[in-house]
């Protein structure tokens, strides 16, 4: 990464432009004037919309209806400071994404309601770096060193709404005298100019602002549930690039062989790069005892010959959509016979799951029939005292299956997390809803309950799948699940 040159102190009235990291620049006046001139217009280009602004304005349509009179404020967030002056990727947050097809950062989305009912929607956006100043070669944030932005109309053209420039933001909030509700925790600045123009004088109305914010939110997960063909289509994108990184990670095994878990999780980050903007969330990249580990993110560990590789990880398109999908496989192409014991059983979890997924099932469905198998099968391996009824009953199977079986899927890994529990986790399943089926079995290294053989091996398989009209649609169908038809895959693909 370049440091930014100071130009040095020079004879006549000095330029003083603060830099990213708190120093100050000098320049001539002669430097300052000169990098004024000389520039071609590039103000404007002519730019199609985004393939979502249709969908878009429909989100804000429904998001309008449900909240008449009010202003609503949905930023995207600032950049964060990883150390010093360097920042982490900037991530969009998922509402504003969802409401705008923006990813840009710094900018919010504001809805003021009309008179005669309806909102006016505007983008405020920061614009381009001026030509007029020094921000532009000068500024940490300019477009000589981090990329040209979209100037507003350029945005508005591409976005298929109004735009501002989002230095007017503080004063358009100051001048409501509406009740405003605010996505919150994205941006610190805003949620405190927000509880600045609310003015809540005591406890209770903070309390009740607060309810205020949390509706919002917990109305925009409800919308999101419901996934649109476009979306849809966005996932599909998502499950089927991920299943290429798969592909890539088994034809790289010999170098994680040589080196660590690290080059599974680089092989599979150089197809979400190059496919999409980022991975969805922290690869797992997890080889033998570590895969007894849910959210192993280190992977720093040994790819031995003999172990299972479990590898969780999605990638997440230029749009925002993820995919969540796992599959654990022989580092040497073939499972010992204890380990697709373990497996089998997993699969066999899994197959009765992804059959519970259904439109007008209860979403917990899914979820209850994988247990069942799971324990039935740890009671048949005498690893648990049964009858089933009573080991599903106190939940002891969850000694070595730990977690939920599934979740929603969409912009989030854990989509609408925030949703009404009676429409989600107790809801029925409805078309256009995707959600992981993902069960596993985890057989600690130091868990004296188990045979030494089942020690230290970790099984998930997680799939996404879309619920249809009259069904279920596995979204990853393209990567095999049952272990024959994972060792038959990894014997054409793996190095010999």
């Amino acid at each position: 990464m370049s440091e930014q040159q100071d130009p040095g102190a020079e004879s006549g009235t000095f330029v003083h432009t603060p830099r990213k990291n708190g120093q100050v620049q000098t320049v001539s006046d002669e430097l300052a004037a000169w990098m004024t001139t000389g520039w071609a217009d590039t103000e404007r280009r002519d730019l199609e919309p985004v393939e979502q602004a249709a969908h878009t304005a429909r989100r804000r349509e429904a998001l309008s209806a449900a909240f008449p009179g009010e202003r609503l404020v949905i930023p995207a967030g600032r950049l964060l400071t990883r150390s010093n002056d360097t920042e982490y990727p900037f991530r969009a947050a998922t509402n504003y994404a969802y409401l705008t097809g923006d990813t840009s950062d710094g900018g919010c989305l504001v809805l003021t309601p009309r008179a005669g009912g309806g909102h006016d929607a505007v983008l405020h956006l920061k614009p381009r770096s001026s030509r007029e100043n020094g921000e532009f070669w000068l500024g940490a944030y300019g477009e000589l060193w981090t990329g040209r932005r979209n100037s507003l109309g350029e945005a508005a053209d591409l976005l298929g709404l109004a735009t501002a420039d989002v230095t007017t933001l503080p004063t358009v909030l100051r001048a409501t005298d509406t009740a405003v509700r605010i996505v919150r925790g994205h941006d610190a600045e805003l949620d405190a100019l927000v509880d600045q123009v609310r003015g809540d004088a005591d406890e209770e109305a903070r309390a009740k602002s607060a309810r205020l914010d949390e509706e919002l939110g917990i109305f925009l997960a409800d919308l999101r549930l419901v996934k649109d063909e476009w979306e849809i289509a966005q996932l599909q994108k998502a499950v089927d690039a991920t299943a290429r990184g798969f592909e890539d990670v088994v034809r790289a095994l010999p170098q994680a062989k040589d080196t660590s878990e690290r080059y599974v999780e680089g092989t599979f980050f150089l197809r979400a790069r190059v496919e999409g903007n980022d991975v969805g969330y922290g690869t797992i990249a997890a080889s033998g005892p570590n895969a007894t580990t849910l959210h192993w993110v280190r992977n720093d560990g040994p790819v031995r010959e003999g172990d299972l590789l479990l590898l969780d990880a999605g990638v997440e398109t230029t749009t925002l959509y993820t995919a969540d999908i796992t599959r654990t496989m022989p580092v040497s192409g073939t499972f010992t016979d204890v380990q697709r014991k373990v497996y089998d059983l997993v699969y066999a979890a899994q197959e009765a799951g992804i059959a519970a997924v259904a439109p007008g099932r209860p979403f917990t469905d899914f979820h209850e029939a994988a247990q069942r198998v799971l324990a039935e099968g740890l009671v048949e391996w005498g690893l648990l005292e049964g009858p089933v009824e009573r080991v599903l009953e106190l939940g002891l199977q969850r000694r070595y299956t730990l977690h939920g079986t599934g979740h929603m899927l969409g912009m989030d890994v854990h989509d609408c997390a925030v949703s009404r529990q009676e429409v989600h986790l107790y809801g029925d399943l409805e078309p256009g809803m995707v959600l992981t089926v993902e069960p596993g079995l985890y057989f600690q290294p130091d868990d004296l309950t188990v045979p030494e053989e089942l020690r230290g091996i970790g099984v998930r398989i997680e799939d996404d799948v879309l619920v249809t009209e009259d069904g279920r649609r596995v979204l990853s169908s393209a990567l095999p699940r049952s272990s024959a038809e994972v060792e038959a895959w990894l014997a054409e693909r793996l190095p010999r």
